[in-house]
């Protein structure tokens, strides 16, 4: 006897509190399709970070009822599954359960697979990433057997049953094999591990040390994403590059920041020579006991933290007819990818000491690197920390991250001759550069305000605690 099926439809779940669409992406399943259960049938694209829908059933996919580049509201169908008939009462627990577990495994921005035979090698379902995880097993090991050579959650359970173990690569390693690794990646190779600060190689003011070897530009070029492009045949003086869904986020974002927002900028120089000297004596033996990085980007966090604390008005946001000022102190920090920026989010920066601020920036930046992000890591930053640095940058005017009030960047460590008390002496400089929303922010609070981060960080000295 054949096996009786129903038809459910598959709606497009609440993916964050604060959301209320999301624009389909992709479609990784079509009509006719085999789904197994948490194999993701859909990319989609919201303001945050890129999710996979998976599945919760096993069926056959039928219709799609949105297309690919369309906004759709929570709570409306997408598509039509077909699946083994069961009792009603259990048929709608299921339909009920769609929305519920699509939330739980969302949240992963995978790495995009480059291989012309296997496409989809390097796209990892949510359930794919915690199983593996949970078993120490690394992905790369693993052979797909999915459509375009994707790994399915029953190929991990069968290395699994046959007793595999293999280790996850490093955060190095996978940075540099992985064709979705950050520009920041090769700083690893120089010692910033977090892929946030740039300037580990700038040392103590001592004879014979040179002035400066670090930067990206100064230890490889810039990796160019692949892309899809029409219109680039031979003989044409020009071709054409399609807009991808987080890019035209990222424009819209940016849009309207600038548009709704009055943007004002100002700078101030730092001597940040003691602080160079702190972290030199206190690195080696930070990364034996932590096992990763202590960066210059934790100490600046921290003046900036307690900096906020002396002017709150920082750490709001305008609401027409109030400002709404924040008490909980929620950086963003501004992580690059080859074809994105993203901004995750170390909640409550005001209660983390240096090391653990330390141990935020490296987990965050790590995951933004690997695809890893949840929705929960973007959301509820109130003001945002940048370092330009990174990039050999001595001067930039951010914009806002929208709808906070201001954004600081922390530019390039350089060393260069400073007059002190009549005489010239070489130092370590640094300027931070600060855009702020003047609707809310006017010079002199925000000049007060650098004025104090500059007291933070200029009053670090060889005794200060990182614990």
């Amino acid at each position: 006897m054949a096996e009786r099926m129903k038809w459910i439809e598959v709606i497009m779940p609440q993916l964050a509190e604060s959301l209320v669409s999301a624009t389909i992406g992709k479609w990784l399943k079509k009509p006719g399709d085999r789904v197994e259960q948490y194999e993701p049938i859909c990319e989609v694209i919201t303001d945050k970070v890129n999710a996979e829908i998976p599945s919760t059933v096993d069926g056959i996919m039928g219709d799609l009822l949105v297309e690919e580049g369309t906004t759709i509201a929570v709570g409306e169908a997408i598509c039509r599954m077909q699946v083994a008939a069961a009792d009603d009462e259990q048929m709608a627990e299921q339909v009920t359960q769609v929305s519920q577990q699509n939330n739980a495994q969302l949240g992963s921005v995978t790495p995009a697979g480059h291989d012309a035979n296997q496409p989809m090698r390097n796209r990892y379902s949510p359930a794919v990433q915690s199983l593996a995880a949970e078993h120490g097993l690394n992905l790369q090991a693993i052979q797909g057997t999915g459509a375009g050579g994707r790994i399915t959650r029953k190929d991990v359970l069968a290395v699994i049953a046959q007793g595999g173990q293999t280790s996850i690569p490093s955060a190095q390693s996978s940075s540099e094999a992985s064709p979705s690794a950050s520009p920041f990646s090769s700083l690893n190779k120089s010692g910033a591990e977090t892929g946030i600060s740039a300037r580990e190689a700038v040392s103590a003011p001592d004879a014979g040390v040179p002035v400066r070897h670090s930067g990206i530009h100064l230890t490889e070029s810039p990796k160019i994403p692949q892309i899809e492009v029409e219109g680039g045949g031979q003989g044409r003086s020009e071709y054409f590059i399609d807009v991808t869904p987080v890019r035209n986020a990222i424009a819209r974002n940016m849009r309207q920041s600038v548009s709704e927002i009055p943007h004002a900028w100002t700078m101030i120089e730092v001597d940040v020579t003691n602080l160079v000297m702190l972290r030199n004596k206190l690195k080696d033996e930070f990364k034996r006991k932590e096992g990763i990085n202590l960066t210059y980007l934790s100490f600046m966090m921290k003046g900036v933290v307690n900096a906020i604390k002396d002017y709150p008005i920082m750490n709001s946001v305008w609401a027409v007819d109030k400002i709404i000022v924040k008490r909980d102190i929620n950086l963003s920090m501004a992580v690059g990818t080859e074809d994105s920026v993203l901004t995750p989010v170390i909640k409550h920066a005001d209660q983390r000491n240096i090391a653990g601020l330390a141990r935020e920036i490296d987990d965050l930046a790590r995951k933004t690197r690997e695809g890893t992000l949840k929705l929960d890591h973007m959301q509820g930053g109130t003001f945002t920390v940048n370092n330009t640095g990174s990039f050999g940058s001595i001067l930039s005017q951010p914009i806002i991250n929208y709808p906070q009030a201001a954004i600081l960047t922390f530019e390039s460590i350089v060393k260069k001759p400073v007059v002190i008390n009549d005489m010239i002496a070489v130092r370590s400089m640094a300027n931070l550069c600060l855009s702020l929303d003047h609707r809310i922010l006017d010079g002199v609070i925000c000049g007060r305000f650098l004025q104090r981060v500059k007291e933070n960080l200029e009053g670090y000295n060889m005794e200060t605690k990182v614990y």
